[in-house]
C-alpha cells in the first residue's frame, strides 16, 4: 500500500511541472503524504491547497490539516482547522465528530497529572541524557587510561631492557678487563722472572780468593 502511495507522489511531482501550484494538486500529494505517515510535509501540502477558489476543496483541505494535526498530537491546530472547515461546510458530521474529539483530547494533554507526566517525561529524559554524556565520559577517561597505561608499560619494558642490555655489556666489558688484567699480570710476573735470572748470572764468583 506505500509502494502504491510513493507511486502516486512521484506521479503527481511530475504533474507539477505542468500544472505548478495547481491547489488540486497539492490536496493530492497531501493525500498521498498523508497515507504514508509524513504529516510534517502533508501539513505544508494541505496548506497550499486550502487557497483554491472552490469552496469544497478549501473546506475539505481544512478537514483533512485538523486531521494531520491530530495524527500528530497538536489538539490545538488541529481545532483550529475542523472549525474553519465546519465555517466553508457546516453540515460536515465529520468535521463536528473531530473537532468534539480534539477537543477532548485537548482538555486530557492540558491536565495537571498528565503536566506533570509530561514533565517528569522530559526530566526522566534529561537525566539520561545527561546519563549518557556521563558514561561517555568515563567511557573516553578509561579509554584514555588504557592508553596511558599501555604507553607506561612499553615505556617500561623498553627501560627493563635496556637495563638488561647495560648489565650484559658490564658483564661482558668486566670478562674482558679480567682477562686483560690476568694477561698483564702474567707478563709482569714473566719480565719479573727474567730480572731475577738476570741478577743471579751477574753475582756468580768465578774467580779464586787471593
Amino acid at each position: 500500500m506505500n509502494k502504491q502511495f510513493s507511486e502516486a507522489v512521484d506521479f503527481y511531482h511530475k504533474a507539477e511541472t505542468d500544472r505548478p501550484e495547481s491547489p488540486e494538486l497539492e490536496y493530492n500529494i497531501a493525500g498521498a503524504l498523508y497515507e504514508q505517515g509524513k504529516y510534517e510535509e502533508a501539513v505544508e501540502r494541505f496548506g497550499k491547497s486550502k487557497s483554491s477558489a472552490e469552496v469544497t476543496l478549501e473546506a475539505q483541505a481544512n478537514y483533512n490539516l485538523g486531521n494531520t494535526y491530530f495524527k500528530m498530537g497538536d489538539y490545538q491546530n488541529a481545532i483550529k482547522n475542523f472549525e474553519d472547515a465546519l465555517k466553508l461546510n457546516p453540515d460536515d458530521m465529520d468535521a463536528k465528530f473531530n473537532l468534539e474529539l480534539a477537543r477532548k483530547m485537548l482538555k486530557e494533554q492540558m491536565k495537571p497529572e498528565n503536566k506533570d507526566q509530561q514533565e517528569q517525561q522530559q526530566q526522566e529524559q534529561q537525566k539520561q541524557e545527561q546519563q549518557d554524556k556521563q558514561d561517555q565520559k568515563q567511557q573516553d577517561q578509561s579509554e584514555q587510561q588504557q592508553q596511558q597505561q599501555q604507553q607506561d608499560q612499553q615505556q617500561q619494558e623498553q627501560k627493563d631492557q635496556n637495563q638488561q642490555q647495560m648489565e650484559q655489556d658490564d658483564k661482558e666489558m668486566s670478562k674482558e678487563d679480567a682477562e686483560r688484567i690476568l694477561n698483564a699480570l702474567r707478563d709482569d710476573e714473566q719480565e719479573l722472572q727474567k730480572k731475577i735470572k738476570r741478577q743471579v748470572r751477574a753475582g756468580d764468583y768465578r774467580g779464586k780468593d787471593w
